[in-house]
This record gives structure tokens, C-alpha cells and sequence, in this order.
């Protein structure tokens, strides 16, 4: 009977080694990826090259698994992965003072070529500039012009604007020229000296993950990323418009802030008053339930200057003994 148990518990043991080397994914990651090591297998002169990227890879077989699989060995080679990952998350983290650590919030829709877009990069450019680590979520939008900004860090005015006008003439994700523009201005502009991290998901796979970000922590789980994003942004959260996904995240900021769940609540900026006043009234409305007393310890500022909202985090982080 003894034997029959080992040879049971050997073959099963194959199975799930087996099952672990044949994912087209490294379960047991023991870096954060890059965009080299996201996207190899492409050839940015090559369209057709694109979906046999590891990204794309990935991507393709998460779908065929389904996004909520029921395959247990699925769901270890995932949990494994994403373990790994946020492990590499922390140990990066761990290099800066929790207040030196500022996300941005925002819509993935937004284009390269609107005004908002380009505040955010000027904002994340300043920010990096000053000693923060930015954070976004991966994507396009907002979390791209995030990345954007601080890749450029550094960088002169002339710079930025010429670099930022090649991503205005492909404003939105309709073709592999999107992501071209992209590799060209890491190739004419590379960034050696700061960096910026991004937590994607595959969840989101369809919206490509910016090549901007120095660092990728791209995760399974949807809700880790979201959680994680929330909670490593002690120095404040940028919130630039957007619309469910953004306003998710404003109130869960507002529940971590108003329960001191980390020891201290962060700034909450909120970028373009007549958004956030108007179009979606969010803003007045956590100032009322503040003043009634609904919700404690929120550090809010609406503003639509980029000067305003750095000086913001920046007076934050200073105030709270930040080292950046």
C-alpha cells in the first residue's frame, strides 16, 4: 500500500512539474520584466511579428484557459508567477522611502494628443526629476503618458516637446504604429539614470502594456494589481480623468486614507477641475462627506496647473520626512 501512495504521489508530482515547464510563461520569475524581455520575439518592423511576442504569447493562452480558470495546475503556474512578480515588486520598492512613491490614476482612452495627456508626463517628469518613484497601471492613456514622463526625465523642454509630438501623430491604439513611435523614442531617447515602474495585468491584455516603464511588474491577478497600486503610493495619487476603473479607485483610496490603513493618509490630487467639479462631481462630493465627518483623513486638491499638483506631493513628501 506504502508503495502505491509514492507512485501516486510521484506521478502526480510529474503532472504538476510537467504542466509548470510547458505554460509559455516563467512561473517562477526572479526579476521584474522589461520591455526587452516583455516583448521579445518582436520585430518592430515586422507587424505580423507582434503576436508571437512573449506578451502576446502569454495573452492568448490566458484566454484559451479562460480568465477564471477551473484547471488547478492553470491556477498554480498563475499563483506562482504572480508570487514571484510581487516579490520582485518589494525588493524594488524597498530602495525608496514609502513617501517617495507616487502613482497616477487615469483613463485608458486618453488620447497622446490631449492636453490631459501631456500634463500627467509633465507632472510624472518633474516628480521623477525631484526623487519620486512613479507608478502606473501599464496601459495606455494616462498610465502610458505616466511612463512617458518619466522615461523623460531628465530631458530638456525641446526634448519632451519633440518626443511628445511623435506620440501625438499616432494618438490612439488603431495600428502597430502605435507601439513603433513608442521603441523610436527609446531608441533616440534612452534613459539610464531614473527610473519608473508599471503594474499591468493580462486580465487587460487586449490594451498593450507602455514599453515607457524602466520596470513591468505585469501580474494574473487583476485584483492584486489594483490592490498593490493603491497601497504602495504612500506619497499620493494623481488622479487624472477617467471614468469607472479611475472613479473604483478614487474611493478606495478615500477607504484606505480614512481608515489610516498604512499609518498615514496620502494626498489626493485630483488633475482638470472642471472634470472632476463638473463632468463627474466626485471632488465636491468627498469634500461634503468630509466636512460631515462621513470620511476622515483625506488630504484633497483639485487643481488643473502641473505646478500646483507636483508642489502638492512634493510638500508631502517633505513635511513626512521623505529623503528624495
Amino acid at each position: 500500500m506504502g508503495l502505491i501512495m509514492i507512485e501516486r504521489k510521484t506521478h502526480q508530482a510529474q503532472r504538476i512539474a510537467d504542466y509548470l515547464e510547458a505554460v509559455p510563461f516563467v512561473v517562477d520569475p526572479h526579476e521584474l520584466y522589461s520591455t526587452q524581455t516583455l516583448y521579445a520575439g518582436l520585430d518592430i518592423t515586422r507587424p505580423e511579428s507582434f503576436e508571437q511576442c512573449y506578451d502576446q504569447r502569454v495573452y492568448q493562452h490566458f484566454l484559451a484557459q479562460g480568465k477564471v480558470t477551473d484547471n488547478p495546475l492553470e491556477s498554480l503556474a498563475r499563483n506562482l508567477h504572480d508570487f514571484c512578480i510581487m516579490q520582485s515588486t518589494k525588493r524594488l520598492l524597498a530602495r525608496y522611502d514609502k513617501c517617495q512613491v507616487v502613482a497616477v490614476m487615469g483613463g485608458n482612452a486618453m488620447r497622446r494628443d490631449d492636453a490631459a495627456y501631456e500634463k500627467v508626463a509633465r507632472i510624472s517628469k518633474a516628480l521623477t526629476e525631484k526623487g519620486s518613484l512613479m507608478v502606473s497601471g501599464g496601459g495606455s492613456g494616462a498610465m502610458e503618458a505616466t511612463g512617458f514622463g518619466a522615461w523623460m526625465a531628465g530631458r530638456s523642454e525641446e526634448e519632451f516637446r519633440e518626443a511628445l509630438s511623435r506620440l501625438a501623430s499616432v494618438p490612439v491604439q488603431e495600428s502597430h504604429n502605435y507601439l513603433a513611435v513608442s521603441f523610436g523614442i527609446l531608441r533616440d531617447y534612452p534613459q539610464t539614470q531614473y527610473i519608473n515602474l508599471s503594474i499591468p495585468t493580462w486580465l487587460y491584455g487586449h490594451e498593450w502594456t507602455s514599453p515607457f516603464a524602466t520596470h513591468i511588474a505585469k501580474l494574473f491577478e487583476n485584483s492584486v494589481r489594483e490592490d498593490t497600486l493603491l497601497t504602495v503610493a504612500y506619497g499620493g495619487i494623481i488622479y487624472a480623468p477617467g471614468r469607472a476603473g479611475t472613479i473604483q479607485e478614487v474611493f478606495q483610496e478615500a477607504v484606505q486614507n480614512h481608515y489610516l490603513t498604512f499609518g498615514f493618509a496620502s494626498p489626493m490630487v485630483f488633475l482638470d477641475t472642471e472634470f472632476w467639479s463638473k463632468t463627474t462631481p466626485f471632488y465636491p462630493l468627498l469634500v461634503d462627506l468630509l466636512h460631515k465627518g462621513i470620511y476622515k483623513n483625506l488630504l484633497l486638491s483639485l487643481t488643473d496647473e502641473v505646478d500646483e499638483a507636483v508642489k502638492t506631493i512634493t510638500d508631502f513628501q517633505q513635511k513626512n520626512g521623505c529623503k528624495g
